[in-house]
């Protein structure tokens, strides 16, 4: 494999990797399952190439630097989100999920039908801007802003949310806002993503962003562990470089990439980091939490013995 080859996957997760963290911030710490990720991502990548596409090339495009593109692609599926969410926020559990979902095929089909974007046909000329030093920066920017938020009030008052709506609503979190705060980060985070993409791509056509692409985000933040940012950079970097692995396998790569993750699910229900970070902290907390169940586990093997003891002394009386 050539550096060139290599760098293509590396970008691919980078792209990837920004989607996911943002679908992390909603589903691992505010509990709210979206599979609909892939409508924000269209709608970052079909604006910024709106902004960046030259007139001379196609007629509806701007000509504007790369750097607008990106703004104008975050903020539009932002703005999106907001009015999606003023929506579909009320509903629970399951029902979100189907929400977000209907919300994604219709921003597919809908970008289907616009023929001044190419419609079914796609949209090709898009510049080639997307560089790897590029999405590693935003990457950066991205996981530290992610963290730091986290970390703040408002980042607890998300995880309050996703641990107990009712709790969290009774000691005076504004559940709503802080959901509709996690949303629009998050279809931010995809709009950029899907700039990147267009821009890597240089051609986008709406059945790249299908119900497959939001399952394929999801199942990342799943595999990397719930509630956790280390493992949505691990996971975003192994499950976009693993079919290229097995690409050797030709049309069996799929079944090994499926089974793969499968047995990993499987072995590591709770995701590859369960929650924890690759921190100093976190590592240290982990190692707390794993001496302590252990702890507790020889205690209740030393009373289940104490327990039997009292049984065999009341039956030889």
């Amino acid at each position: 494999m050539d550096w060139t080859y290599i760098q293509g996957i590396l970008m691919l997760a980078g792209i990837n990797l920004i989607s996911v963290l943002g679908l992390s911030l909603l589903t691992g710490f505010t509990g709210l399952f979206s599979f609909g990720h892939a409508g924000f991502m269209a709608i970052g990548a079909y604006i910024g190439a709106l902004m960046t596409v030259s007139p001379s090339t196609t007629p509806a495009g701007l000509g504007l630097p790369f750097f607008v593109g990106i703004i104008a692609g975050g903020a539009a599926a932002g703005i999106v989100s907001y009015f999606i969410g003023r929506i579909t926020l009320s509903l629970k559990g399951d029902y979100f999920c189907i929400a977000t979902l209907g919300f994604g095929e219709a921003t597919r089909l809908l970008l289907n039908n616009v023929q001044i974007f190419g419609g079914s046909r796609g949209w090709p000329g898009v510049p080639y801007k997307s560089t790897l030093p590029v999405i590693v920066l935003v990457d950066v920017v991205a996981v530290l802003f992610l963290a730091n938020l986290i970390k703040s009030r408002h980042g607890r008052n998300m995880i309050a949310v996703r641990e107990e709506e009712l709790a969290a609503q009774v000691s005076g979190i504004d559940v709503f806002k802080y959901k509709m705060t996690a949303l629009i980060i998050s279809a931010v985070y995809a709009g950029v993503a899907g700039v990147f993409f267009g821009h890597y791509m240089t051609f986008i056509q709406p059945k790249m962003f299908s119900m497959t692409k939001s399952t394929e985000l999801t199942i990342i933040v799943i595999f990397g562990g719930l509630g956790s940012i280390s493992g949505s950079v691990l996971g975003a970097v192994l499950l976009t470089a693993l079919p290229e692995i097995l690409r050797a396998f030709e049309i069996w790569r799929l079944v090994f990439y499926g089974a793969a993750v499968i047995l990993i699910m499987i072995s590591r229900p709770k995701g590859l980091m369960g929650g924890m970070e690759l921190t100093p902290s976190g590592i240290r907390k982990a190692q707390l939490e794993r001496k302590a169940r252990l702890e507790a586990r020889a205690e209740a093997r030393r009373l289940n013995g104490l327990e039997d003891g009292s049984a065999d002394e009341g039956r030889g009386a």
